[in-house]
């Protein structure tokens, strides 16, 4: 993990300070609501429907055991006992007063966290590969890119007021897991013939509601010259975006509505950035500058490139080999695999930890991962180094601690926003919904039956869920103040499952809360009539399409039976 130096500490300990002076002017009434909003939301604190929500940075989804013992404390003292992890490899809060804000603030400083531009219109998280740096399939590690992006775009002054938020996804592996073909800007690490590297640069991409694929505009640019190049985009994006209509301001519509006049207007600013900016040059990354970040990044003391004797266990039966071939992944160095803790269990939402689980978790850290984690883009958390000789009993504390559920990629293991319950924004309740699948879909022997599948849910047009990528997605939509659903097939997120990213299809007209475990049922029985031996979800309904999942789907309907 990147180790703070103490600049870093006093910047993040002088942002604190910052905002405390700020918080109290707002109490004191010597700073407007209006004034202080866009100086609370880029510290991560919103204002949400029934109390304020805080979100904490994660950079590329990397988290010390120590950390997260410093959450369960917060989740304790400040909140209701629990926090939710995001797609984004953030987490969440959502019942901190905001009036002990500062208190959090200066907590989290304490162990090299923040909420510094978790919100707002500014480059937010950067995020990544939660296997990064294990990967088996890895071509370079992207921690180190990560790192340098994020310490360049930490308070930009050129880019701390965009047309609308932005979001960055780096993914240095061959299978992408970082799902870059839905961000503002991806960025694919690759190796050209001559084995350099550089980086694949996709733009454009986006959900909410006009879902966007980025489109790639550089093959292989070097790696020296990508904080010049992503400055030239967004410098583009800040000239051009739109600023009337906070519907049509993401970068997403723009690169839609210019298409190849954006590109040349991209390639222009980055030319001039070389030829004529001040020291413009100096913003190629030097290679002094990566090795001083790489060297955060090196392997746990105690563990070397040769890696371990192998010793991964043969002949395991029962709920252990379930677990084994769910929840563990193969790893770059032999001997060696990472392990995911489940954070979908039936009676928990989608992404919540308790205060307790954030204690075990960082315990198993600390016995067996070399006091490291990950957040993970589908909510779950991740241990990057445990040994093979490690797994049975990582496996029993697992349970003990709530988080052995072997799920991972099937479809209770699904992707969901927090919806309605706490949320300003949304339209509907996600969580109710997630609960309902969950509990139908409970019998592992079933749900390893239904096989892979990318279940989202979001509670509104916003698409923190990423309904649009799900292979099934459910969107929270409102009529006259009514939750009610609608039903998206075949999107994907540009993995190896799931295929080159695009956004599903609606299927119908939205059904009602109570219809839609019932629906999503039908849809999955369907595939189980029409699947070939071997196929899964995503590939029978590639192969035979939408339209025979459209009326299983609708014959389910009760309450909304005369509507459709």
């Amino acid at each position: 993990m990147y180790r703070y130096t103490e600049f870093d500490r006093l910047f993040v300990h002088q942002r604190a300070a910052q905002f405390r002076d700020q918080l109290e002017r707002n109490i004191a009434g010597k700073l407007s609501d209006d004034e202080f909003r866009p100086l609370r939301l880029q510290n991560g604190w919103y204002i949400q429907r029934h109390a304020p929500m805080t979100r904490i940075a994660v950079p590329y989804g990397a988290l010390a055991a120590r950390q997260l013992r410093r959450l369960a404390r917060i989740a304790r003292e400040f909140d209701r006992g629990y926090a939710h992890f995001t797609t984004r490899q953030n987490c969440q809060f959502n019942w901190i007063p905001l009036v002990r804000g500062a208190d959090v603030m200066d907590l989290l400083a304490d162990v090299d966290m923040h909420g510094i531009q978790t919100s707002g219109n500014c480059i937010r998280n950067i995020t990544s590969d939660g296997l990064a740096g294990v990967a088996s399939d890895e071509i370079v590690d992207p921690r180190p890119y990560c790192e340098v992006m994020r310490q360049w775009s930490t308070l930009h002054p050129e880019f701390a007021f965009l047309p609308r938020k932005f979001k960055i996804a780096v993914s240095g592996a061959r299978e992408d897991r970082a799902a870059i073909a839905w961000h503002d800007i991806g960025l694919q690490i690759v190796k050209n013939e001559r084995g350099e590297i550089g980086f694949t640069v996709l733009v454009g991409g986006g959900m909410g509601r006009t879902p966007v694929v980025a489109t790639q505009i550089r093959d292989f640019l070097p790696w020296q010259e990508i904080l010049l190049y992503i400055e030239a985009i967004v410098r583009v994006y800040n000239r051009y975006g739109r600023r009337d209509n906070a519907f049509k301001a993401r970068i997403k519509i723009l690169v839609k509505a210019e298409g190849q006049k954006f590109i040349d207007a991209v390639e222009e600013e980055f030319r001039h950035i070389l030829a004529d900016d001040v020291d413009g040059t100096a913003h190629r990354i030097p290679e002094a500058e990566l090795e001083r970040v790489k060297a955060s990044f090196v392997l746990p003391e105690g563990v070397s490139e040769a890696g371990a004797a192998p010793a991964f266990p043969q002949g395991a039966s029962g709920a252990f080999a379930r677990w084994l071939q769910r929840n563990v992944h193969a790893h770059r160095l032999p001997g060696y695999r990472a392990v995911t803790l489940s954070l979908k269990r039936a009676g928990q939402a989608p992404g919540d930890i308790t205060a307790d689980q954030m204690e075990a978790a960082a315990a198993l850290a600390e016995r067996y991962s070399h006091a490291e984690l990950r957040v993970t883009h589908e909510q779950n958390l991740l241990l990057p180094w445990v040994l093979e000789s490690d797994l049975e009993a990582v496996w029993r504390e697992a349970k003990a601690g709530g988080f052995a559920t072997p799920n991972i990629g099937l479809i209770t293991d699904m992707i969901a926003c927090p919806g309605g319950d706490v949320c300003a924004l949304a339209n509907a309740r996600s969580i109710p919904i997630a609960a309902e699948i969950t509990e139908r879909f409970a019998d592992l022997d079933e749900a390893e039956d239904i096989g892979d599948i990318d279940l989202h849910i979001s509670g509104c047009i916003n698409s923190c869920g990423h309904h649009h990528s799900g292979h099934i997605g459910i969107l929270g939509v409102d009529k006259d103040g009514s939750e009610w659903y609608q039903l998206t097939l075949g999107g994907a997120d540009g993995s190896t499952l799931s295929g080159p990213a695009v956004p599903g299809r609606v299927i119908g007209p939205s059904f009602a809360a109570d219809e839609v475990a019932d629906a999503v049922e039908a849809v999955i029985e369907t595939y189980k009539a029409q699947r070939r031996s071997g196929e899964r979800f995503i590939d029978t309904l590639r192969r035979i399409g939408v339209e025979p999942f459209k009326a299983p789907a609708n014959a389910v309907r009760r309450s909304t039976a005369i509507a459709a």
